[in-house]
């Protein structure tokens, strides 16, 4: 390889990384790879062993009617592609591998889908093989290049491994990018504000019940980057859970407790934080600690439907339950929901015999026991169960 050959390859394999970062940099990646093996177009497919699918993935050089025609027609008649199941991995095959060239050029593949695209050759090479499925890279030869020569192979074979690891690395990035999009989402989706903090205690990562926390600023607020309690003993109990030092088993057992603080308007909230596991050398963004909070409630965070499930509860049952749970006495009751309270004894009476209890007590322990911890946000923003 020519000194000028050389500097090229090590800028194409530069570009071959780039394109794993950033998708739409692929098609143009594909087009200086196919200049560089000396093709005239190139595609990137994948085939099933068991022939029954085609996949192609990138493509340059080829119109959308041939790459219709190659997965309608034909890809069956395309002798180089399942030799790949069966040959060592990074060996670039031409025609002349497989069957003499004047056989080739009398085939219906090649007068029907090669020629007609200006080609007279083409060669292929293994990306990725399993036991089921093979990846190959695709180059067309322009006949007026000749067949594929020497040169041409050991430039394909030179690029296949990074083409490889390029894909494989594109895969994992939107794994991720995806894994943590969708994480996020769900993460907005829940009541409970959620935040995670990094060793310094620095904001990381807000949910959208956090942010509007920190937008209503009567428990905790946002200055910066860090979170700074409304008052003396939020303030104390936010300190103390979220202290990082990993060495004190005192701390730690701390930070697994669950504290009571007060926000100025005189509302009740529940804050829970615990340590997350890190390496030894994190990021300076990396997340250290996860800090819960949630709004002290009872009846708003209980699984309704399960309960009513458990029990075999009509609707009515249900509905006196909850106001149970959440009023308490029968007068009460019985004016919230707009009833006699004939009827709220009534439906006490079949809730005793349905759970096996005799006191108010007992159904608002039951009911405890189906305590949902994390309800999700509905569009108005409210608790949802």
């Amino acid at each position: 390889m020519t000194i000028l050959h050389a500097n090229r390859f090590s800028s194409l394999v530069g570009e071959i990384y780039d394109a794993a970062v950033d998708p739409a940099l692929r098609s143009g990646v594909l087009e200086q790879v196919s200049h560089f093996v000396g093709g005239c177009a190139a595609t990137i497919l994948s085939r099933d062993r068991a022939r029954l699918s085609i996949e192609i993935h990138e493509h340059f050089g080829t119109e959308s009617r041939f790459r219709q025609l190659y997965r309608d027609r034909y890809v069956e008649l395309d002798s180089l592609l399942d030799r790949h199941f069966t040959l060592a991995a990074e060996q670039t095959i031409g025609v002349a591998d497989i069957m003499p060239q004047a056989d080739f050029l009398a085939t219906s593949f090649y007068r029907e889908w090669v020629e007609p695209q200006g080609a007279i050759d083409l060669a292929t090479i293994a990306l990725e093989k399993s036991d089921t499925r093979t990846t190959i890279l695709q180059v067309l030869r322009h006949r007026s290049r000749g067949m594929v020569d020497e040169p041409m192979r050991e430039r394909m074979r030179l690029l296949a491994p990074h083409l490889q690891r390029s894909r494989i690395m594109g895969r994992q990035i939107r794994a991720r990018s995806h894994t943590v999009d969708d994480l996020a989402e769900v993460l907005d989706g829940l009541s409970t504000a959620i935040c995670l903090l990094d060793a310094d205690g620095r904001v990381v990562h807000a949910n959208a019940a956090c942010r509007g926390l920190f937008a209503d600023a009567s428990l905790l607020a946002m200055v910066g980057d860090r979170i700074v309690a409304r008052n003396t003993q939020t303030d104390k109990i936010f300190r103390g859970l979220c202290e990082i030092d990993s060495g004190s088993e005192t701390r730690s057992a701390a930070r697994r407790q669950i504290e009571l603080a007060t926000s100025v308007d005189g509302q009740h909230y529940l804050l829970h934080a615990f340590p997350l596991k890190r390496c030894r050398t994190p990021s300076r963004d990396a997340a250290a600690t996860v800090l819960f909070v949630q709004k002290a409630s009872a009846a708003t965070w209980l699984a309704a439907d399960a309960i009513a499930a458990a029990f075999r509860l009509t609707p009515s049952e249900l509905r006196v339950l909850m106001a149970i749970i959440e009023i308490g006495g029968v007068p009460d009751i019985a004016a919230k929901l707009g009833i006699a309270e004939t009827t709220v004894k009534t439906h006490l009476g079949r809730l005793f015999e349905k759970t096996g209890t005799g006191r108010q007590a007992d159904l608002v322990k039951i009911a405890t026991g189906f305590a949902v911890p994390f309800a999700h946000r509905t569009n108005g923003g409210d608790d949802a169960v």
